[in-house]
């Protein structure tokens, strides 16, 4: 309940303070998110960030097959077919090699 109530708060902030700043504040912000973005130094945390949490989830991936009592090219034994199905989806997107976010050498 906190955190919905954190949420709206903010919410409600944002609006007050994007309806009195008007559209030339608007677009100083955008401009200024744009330049953040394209910040090589911001992209490099990012990316590794995003390669972290690739990793962590291939870990948690592991625990939890080794949990379930199920190998890897054997999900399903004790697992919801939905679940099982799942879980080969991704485990033959991520043999592929490349992953959705497109990673970039910046």
């Amino acid at each position: 309940m906190r955190y919905k109530l954190t949420f709206v708060a903010g919410l409600a902030l944002g609006y007050v303070i994007g309806t009195r700043a008007g559209r030339e504040r608007y677009e100083q912000l955008k401009k200024s998110a744009r330049q953040i973005a394209q910040n090589p130094a911001v992209r490099n945390t990012v990316e590794s960030a995003a390669q972290s949490g690739r990793e962590a989830a291939g870990k948690a991936y592991q625990s939890v097959s080794e949990k379930v009592g199920s190998k890897i090219g054997d999900v399903g034994d004790k697992m919801p077919a939905s679940v099982a199905a799942r879980v080969r989806s991704l485990k033959e997107r991520s043999s592929g090699g490349e992953d959705d976010w497109g990673t970039s050498n910046t």
